[in-house]
């Protein structure tokens, strides 16, 4: 693994200079793991005004020059470099009020958040590592630079971020630094809707997301209450060998880490304390759960700025997650018309998971589930009609038969309907007959 030598070149023109400048940060982390850096960050002694200068034949993007921060545009790759500096007080609980230019690069890492984070190397592959970085690299550990209490109390995001790359990377997290983020979580609330949104979609899709988020529920009830009734709820009912919340987490990780898929697994059954009833043979039923899901789901993703379209999308899956599915090409075709080709199958992809979430004995319905996968392939492979824009008939069509206005939609619907039906086969001599016959 080799760093992009376009990053190295803006190291090196720094260092002709007279300038100390190493790389920081999570490509010094991504390149110790034998990981592509995907973003590129220095640190340099020059200070803002040197590094315009020394940079004034490239373009250059002043990102934010009172704290020190320039971004370099080097044959087309964007170096983000920074003076090295110090943090002031953080009134907001998120951004130092000012910063104070230092020429240490150790004073530099010492503000930064966890020892794997802090860590700087130069061109010539010489590292810098004052807190300890690589060693918790090699064990897998994250551990905040310095008092974890400092640490959260100056950046609040700080917490989830760090919850976030235990997630994504694999690590623990070091028991002091636990024990800040569980103390502190509150000051979640002091972080905007949409950071929240960013960095727990990222931890949704991290390999340990079950870990994380059983051990730090409380962390997560902060920006999403919701989830709480579900910690340790029995659910009374054979086919569940675990709490809802324990379930939920069971699903995400039993989906592929993609976000929308993620995010409604999470959400997908957490109207089930708000819905329980218990039957007077002591099983529980949670009747109408799937839509009062979607409901909570939707309202949890307005409050966290998803988009409008990953909005729509999670909540039409929490909403099907729980009809069954008959292996006939009438049903399919339904669910195809409802959901389109890739919601059918995020859909499909969902209710595995949430079986694979059950009790062992059920988990047999894999073999339903792959029939239905493979007669839905073969709809399209064949091409069958499932949607108007498949109809062998248009308005143009109808209109040269004098219909006009609503009566058009209207006529292509039940039209439709007698494809999706088998009623009708999807030609357009049969299709116009069927229309004559009502």
């Amino acid at each position: 693994m080799e760093f992009d030598s376009r990053a190295l070149a803006v190291l090196n023109r720094l260092s002709s200079h007279g300038y100390e400048a190493f790389l920081v940060g999570g490509c010094v982390r991504d390149y110790l793991r034998n990981v592509a850096p995907h973003d590129y960050d220095a640190t340099t002694s020059a200070l803002p005004q040197e590094i315009l200068a020394v940079f004034s034949d490239c373009p250059v993007i002043e990102t934010g020059l009172k704290h020190g921060t320039v971004t370099v545009l080097w044959e087309g790759l964007p170096v983000e470099v920074t003076t090295y500096r110090v943090d002031g007080d953080y009134a907001d609980g998120r951004h130092p009020d000012g910063v104070t230019f230092t020429r240490s690069l150790t004073e530099d890492l010492a503000r930064r958040d966890f020892t794997v984070n802090a860590m700087a190397i130069s061109a010539r592959g010489e590292v810098v590592d004052p807190f300890g970085g690589q060693a918790d690299l090699s064990a897998k550990v994250l551990r905040c630079v310095g008092d974890p209490s400092r640490r959260f109390t100056e950046d609040a995001l700080r917490i989830l971020r760090g919850l976030r790359f235990a997630s994504v990377l694999g690590f623990c997290i070091e028991e002091g630094t636990a024990a800040a983020i569980h103390a502190l979580s509150p000051r979640l609330n002091m972080v905007s809707a949409e950071r929240i949104c960013e960095e727990f979609v990222k931890l949704l899709c991290g390999e340990r997301v079950f870990s994380v988020m059983a051990d730090f529920s409380d962390v997560f009830g902060v920006f999403l209450p919701e989830l709480l009734p579900c910690v340790g709820f029995d659910q009374h009912n054979f086919h569940h060998i675990y709490d809802v919340y324990t379930h939920l987490l069971r699903t995400v990780e039993s989906v592929p880490p993609l976000p929308r898929l993620r995010t409604a697994a999470l959400l997908h059954d957490i109207a089930k304390p708000e819905t329980f009833d218990l039957d007077e043979d002591g099983v529980g039923h949670f009747y109408g759960h799937s839509s009062r899901s979607a409901e909570i789901a939707d309202a949890i993703l307005r409050r966290l700025r998803f988009s409008n379209e990953d909005r729509l999308a999670v909540v039409t899956l929490i909403k099907h997650h729980d009809t069954p599915i008959d292996a006939t090409e009438k049903a399919l075709r339904r669910k195809l018309n409802k959901l389109g080709e890739e919601g059918f199958f995020d859909l499909l992809t969902l209710i595995r998971g949430d079986n694979l979430a059950l009790a062992p004995q059920f988990h047999d319905r894999q073999a339903h589930y792959d029939r239905l996968e493979t007669m839905a392939r073969s709809i399209l492979a064949e091409k069958q009609c499932f949607s108007l824009r498949d109809l062998a008939v248009n308005g143009a069509d109808l209109m040269a038969l004098g219909y006009k206005g609503r009566e058009i939609g209207i006529a292509l619907n039940r039209l439709l309907d007698g494809v999706l039906d088998g009623l009708c086969p999807n030609e357009k001599e049969a299709l116009l007959r069927f229309l004559d016959k009502k």
